[in-house]
């Protein structure tokens, strides 16, 4: 059989079935039946009490309520809750607290912190107080993303209040469509900000690869965005969160359909209680304004405006991402069918035409991709948590302190670390490399022709949504009252699965009884059964046959929209120009006037400063070589600043911006920088020697140093003025190192 066949084989019977396999096997397949629809009425049980709940969430932790959003002058259905830490975790009061903003997308709330090893879990583990932002399941009526964005920000002022002793603002992490709103509020109130995580998020819609992730092409093969007008109207005004479930569904459909199902099915014995933790979140639908998700749609989805920074607010106000002055981490995957790489990067490539352009906007971003993780397996996956969550909270305020400029976080086992192995605190180390645009666009991307293509269907959005606007919406909304809405959402076919097992159906009544008899005289069937081979090979074609489906239908909607959108006469009709060129975020001359200033400013201070001044341009110097940054060299730096009491006085703060300010005198002029880079160090030759070995030992903590860098110091060494002294030795730094960390 070729190697490319995708026709699977019945596994080799190794034996004559018996009569006595075929007895243990059906007695096994009823008692499993049974439990499997006790299941089901366990499921239909549980979503019907967390439909009941006035504020249901999947949070694992205890919280308490802070600030509720429906009580503010432009009231919200959100609401700050405060983490209370479990017993044995221990919140260092002077770390940033971490505020974790959950993705209103059709699920209810606390995915973020749905199991003890999650988002929430790693962050207190690491010390930091942490806190929620989630939501009730019905809107406030009226409310819009942009009271939303408002409420975010008021909730963040509250949580810097509470923790003034902080050593940095709040590190905030959007999950998935929280992402971009977390994105706006940090260009709207930058100020607010320490570090932003956004973790499988999507933030440029239109991009991806061809042959792969065709959702993208939704939007288009339906007309665009006056469905959703004429679901929310159906609604009354709300627009049901089950649809939106719906659509990650259709995605997956060998999963969705049978996968799902018959894995609970054939593991029954161990699989209820994972099964129904997640059925919670997955069943707990909520609902949005019309007029919110109305702007999802147009602005976002379809119209793919934020990162060319078309958005404004209701005050004219545009949201332009290069205002935002933190940090930017972006986690996502190459498994990630919902959000993929492009959808979660290529936003970069939209603002900025290079990793110089970056920097002169003052911006630091970090990204990282995982190889095969799922879209939900970045938010639920205990390993995900305990790899790259983990590293990012237990080393966020390096990524806080790291220079302008774009980066990819790499993670690399501990184990195998022999230099500086005293300085990790996990199981990884995190090294933050330095990336250009390149890099980026090598992950694929949309071509001209592409840019056309979606352009033309974000226009015929617009005249479709006007038809339907004119002659079809005032005819709906007076036939659609609130009862005939409510009526409509609890037919929802995803609602209806939950409700036809639930307690309100009378045949599912003997199924607590008979499924605690089965328990008691459980007999599964043994491995070896011929049976249960069968059984898995006829579950294999089932999936085969669902993934064949699920193919053919994405290469043909993939062929539609390009044959459909990608005709000139049609391009031409809605006003796309055949020159079209890919829509790229407007330059400010303000701001090319604001950095010839800040230039000039730095050039005119090269000389001014004192000791912190000239070991942070050498530092930079020598590491600029190296192509990045890891964790060592930091906590380096956190010991040395606790073995001395002068250091301490230099806060997180102050330390990020002396850093910034010499890495930028360095890239506008590196000959002037170093020339006076001597006048900054102390007279005294015994101060100078202490400096030096303090340098030495930060620089030696990631490794020795070898080629471009070696020289730099080498160079460094001389403008020390220690030739009269014996020569440093190369491991001079370890005994500093022992003494801080004793």
């Amino acid at each position: 059989m070729p190697k490319h066949s995708t026709i699977p084989t019945i596994p080799t019977i190794p034996t004559i079935p018996t009569f006595a396999d075929a007895y243990s096997y059906s007695l096994d397949a009823w008692q499993r039946s049974v439990l499997f629809l006790d299941v089901m009425r366990q499921r239909g049980a549980q979503y019907e009490e967390h439909r009941t709940q006035t504020a249901p969430n999947v949070l694992e932790f205890e919280a308490q309520l802070v600030r509720d959003g429906r009580t503010l002058a432009r009231p919200v259905n959100y609401a700050l809750v405060s983490i209370v830490p479990p017993d044995g975790v221990a919140i260092d009061p002077s770390k940033r607290p971490f505020v974790v903003v959950d993705p209103r997308a059709g699920h209810g709330p606390g995915i973020g912190g749905f199991k003890a090893d999650s988002e929430i879990g790693v962050a207190m583990k690491a010390g930091h107080p942490c806190y929620f932002i989630g939501f009730l399941p019905d809107p406030v009526p009226g409310q819009t993303i942009e009271d939303i964005a408002l409420a975010e920000a008021m909730f963040l002022e509250t949580v810097i209040a509470r923790h003034p002793d902080a050593d940095g603002k709040p590190c905030v992490i959007g999950n998935c469509q929280a992402g971009w709103a977390v994105m706006i509020v940090a260009a709207l109130r930058p100020e607010l900000f320490g570090p932003i995580i956004i973790a499988g998020a999507p933030l440029s819609y239109w991009a991806g690869v061809k042959g792969q992730n065709p959702m993208r092409y939704s939007g288009g093969l339906l007309g665009g965005s006056w469905l959703t007008a004429l679901t929310g109207d159906l609604g009354a005004g709300v627009f049901d969160g089950a649809w939106l479930v719906q659509n990650f569904e259709n995605q997956n459909p060998a999963n969705t359909l049978w996968t799902k199902q018959y894995n609970l099915y054939s593991k029954i014995d161990t699989e209820a209680a994972r099964y129904l933790g997640f059925e919670r979140w997955w069943g707990g639908h909520v609902t949005l304004n019309a007029e919110e998700m109305q702007f999802i749609v147009d602005e976002l989805f379809v119209g793919n405006k934020l990162a060319a920074g078309e958005i404004r607010t209701s005050d004219g106000t545009a949201i332009d991402l290069r205002n935002i002055r933190s940090p930017i981490v972006v986690f996502c995957s190459k498994g990630d069918n919902i959000t993929p790489p492009q959808q979660a990067l290529d936003w970069i490539l939209d603002l900025y035409d290079s990793v110089d352009e970056i920097r002169a906007y003052g911006q630091t971003i970090v990204y990282t991709i995982h190889e095969t993780v799922g879209h939900l397996g970045i938010f639920v996956s205990a390993g995900v948590a305990r790899k790259e969550h983990d590293e990012f909270a237990s080393n966020i305020d390096l990524i806080d302190v790291l220079p302008p400029g774009l980066y990819e976080a790499v993670l690399t086992p501990a184990a195998g670390v022999d230099e500086g192995r005293e300085l990790l605190s996990g199981e990884w180390l995190m090294r933050c490399e330095a990336r250009t645009l390149e890099d980026i666009r090598a992950l694929g991307g949309n071509d001209i022709e592409d840019e056309r293509r979606f352009a033309a269907a974000a226009k015929l959005s617009e005249v479709n949504l006007a038809l339907y606007r004119t002659y079809l919406q005032p005819a709906v909304k007076a036939a659609v009252t609130p009862p005939v809405a409510e009526a409509m959402r609890s037919m929802h076919p995803l609602r209806l699965q939950y409700a036809l097992f639930g307690p309100d159906n009378p045949f599912m009544a003997w199924t607590a009884a008979l499924a605690e008899q089965v328990r008691q005289n459980r007999e599964p069937a043994a491995l070896n059964n011929p049976f249960i081979a069968w059984q898995e090979a006829l579950s294999q074609q089932v999936v085969d046959g669902l993934d064949a489906w699920r193919r053919m239908t994405e290469y043909v909607s993939e062929q539609t929209f390009h044959t459909v959108y990608g005709a000139p006469a049609l391009q031409a009709a809605l006003g796309v120009d055949a020159a079209h060129a890919p829509r790229k975020a407007a330059k400010s001359l303000l701001h090319q006037e604001l950095v010839d200033a800040r230039i000039a400013d730095l050039r005119a201070r090269m000389a001014e400063g004192g000791t912190c001044e000239g070991l942070a341009r050498a530092l930079i110097f020598v590491g600029m070589a190296r192509g990045g940054a890891d964790e060592r060299g930091f906590e380096a730096v956190r010991r040395l600043r606790r073995a001395h009491p002068d250091a301490k006085q230099l806060d997180l703060a102050t330390f990020k911006a002396v850093l910034r300010e010499q890495y930028f005198m360095l890239l506008i002029d590196e000959d002037a920088a170093l020339a006076a880079l001597p006048n900054l160090l102390p007279e005294a030759i015994e101060e100078r020697r202490t400096a030096f070995t303090a340098l030495r030992e930060v620089l030696d903590a990631s490794g020795a140093l070898t080629g471009l860098a070696a020289e730099r110091l080498q160079r460094v060494a001389a403008m020390f003025r220690l030739d009269s002294e014996p020569p440093v030795a190369i491991n001079a730094g370890k005994a500093v190192r022992n003494r801080a960390a004793s």
